[in-house]
């Protein structure tokens, strides 16, 4: 059967969870969920990668739904770790949606909130946690969690997760689990030695691989803009002259970097708020519906967020600082073009960064246009001018192909300018 006819009724799915799917509008499933789901819902391990913003979170919570649909209540029998906050709220939303029409409950547990309301949830109210591993191992060590009854972990953004930074937090975790038991693996990258290193945790996976693993979501187009980095902000308040980018995701390097840039995105008049790990949980999550709502047209994030944001029509993003893995780009730019939208990912890059937007390019397999915006005084001091963040309306009857009004147009050293806008062509 084709792609255009598969439906989500063709896969092994009971029909309380084909109502939660219809309901959430979900009709065609994406490569990941047909690759994973059957497979997943008869036991075996899985190792899925695909783009971001493919749907690979239904890919793992469907199968968890429908083999735990017939089990005791209020025993834990699956645990999906993620490595943010935001993850975790909005796999625990998505579950609460997709099991709508059935008994089975989940509980996010994270940090920078209270443990209480946390520790009712893990005593027999939830078949499912959905948990960043340093709160988790906090419960655990409390006695608070009982994984006896084990039946099914999920590492979410797997490549993150098994990297030096949370591993030992997560071999401590799965040193403390049934060793019989399902485990998923899902991620938009997956690198060599992380496939290697999961070897450890799995038996006799199932390789789902949707188009290569290491290149940026289908739809992005890609420009870099060679800027002093000491001119960064000032190139990034111009940009934001544009009125077509009207959803603008920032990332910076450090949390400093990045409570500074909002700073004077605010002194030029542009409405921005700011998420990184220094921030709590209620201030995280108002800039974040703050930017969804469209209150705030700008959010600079850090990388941790990278992989949490989930914002539909999120018109352009920017890496205000190239990263120092090149595998972090393809998560900070498919937060555009979601859903087989399309979307733009510019990079301010300083001569000092160029070895790393190398990097970028080998991994994604293509070079990255450079462009320069004529007008623009590369070798001023940086101080945003007030007013330069409001946008300018675009011109009534004007040729909407062109990002800037004319005469701002891109000059691209390589003969090829950025896309028309981040909304999806028609």
């Amino acid at each position: 059967m084709g792609e255009e006819e598969s439906t989500f009724h063709d896969l092994p799915l009971h029909a309380r969870l084909q109502r939660g799917i219809e309901q959430i509008g979900y009709r065609t499933p994406t490569a990941i969920q047909r690759g994973a789901i059957p497979p997943a819902v008869l036991g075996r391990d899985i190792i899925g990668t695909s783009q971001t913003g493919t749907g690979k979170t239904a890919a793992f919570l469907l199968p968890i739904l429908e083999r735990l649909l017939e089990q005791p209540p209020g025993r834990i029998y699956a645990l999906v770790l993620t490595p943010t906050r935001e993850l975790a709220v909005q796999a625990e939303r998505f579950l609460k949606q997709l099991a709508g029409h059935t008994s089975l409950r989940g509980i996010a547990v994270y940090g920078g909130v209270g443990m209480l309301e946390q520790e009712r949830g893990l005593a027999g109210r939830a078949e499912v946690v959905i948990a960043t591993p340093g709160r988790l191992l906090d419960h655990m060590q409390r006695g608070h969690v009982d994984f006896r009854w084990l039946k099914i972990l999920v590492l979410d953004e797997a490549d993150r997760m098994l990297d030096m930074g949370f591993l030992p937090d997560v071999r401590r975790i799965l040193g403390r689990l049934p060793r019989e038991r399902q485990t998923l693996l899902f991620s938009a990258t997956m690198p060599p030695e992380v496939v290697r290193l999961s070897r450890d945790f799995l038996r006799d996976p199932k390789l789902v691989q949707v188009a290569e693993t290491t290149v940026a979501a289908v739809g992005v187009s890609h420009l870099a803009l060679p800027v002093p980095a000491q001119r960064k902000a000032g190139l990034l308040i111009e940009l934001l002259r544009d009125a077509m980018m009207t959803s603008v995701l920032v990332f910076t390097r450090t949390k400093h970097r990045a409570d500074h840039l909002v700073r004077q995105l605010e002194r030029a008049g542009i409405s921005a708020a700011v998420i990184h790990g220094n921030r709590s949980q209620n201030q995280r999550i108002a800039a974040l519906e703050g930017f969804r709502s469209g209150h705030h047209r700008v959010l600079v994030a850090t990388d941790i967020a990278a992989r949490g944001i989930d914002v539909k029509d999120v018109s352009h993003v920017v890496n205000f600082d190239v990263p120092n893995e090149p595998e972090v780009y393809v998560h900070r730019v498919g937060r555009t073009a979601r859903a087989q939208q399309r979307g733009d990912a510019y990079t301010l890059v300083s001569p000092e960064e160029e070895p790393d937007l190398r990097q970028v390019e080998r991994l994604i397999g293509m070079p990255i246009p450079r462009s320069t915006i004529p007008g623009f005084d590369y070798h001023a001091r940086d101080v945003p001018v007030p007013g330069a963040g409001r946008a300018r309306p675009p011109r009534r009857g004007g040729d909407r192909r062109n990002r800037f009004p004319p005469p701002r147009r891109f000059d691209s050293d390589r003969g090829r300018g950025p896309r028309s806008s981040g909304r999806p062509r028609r």
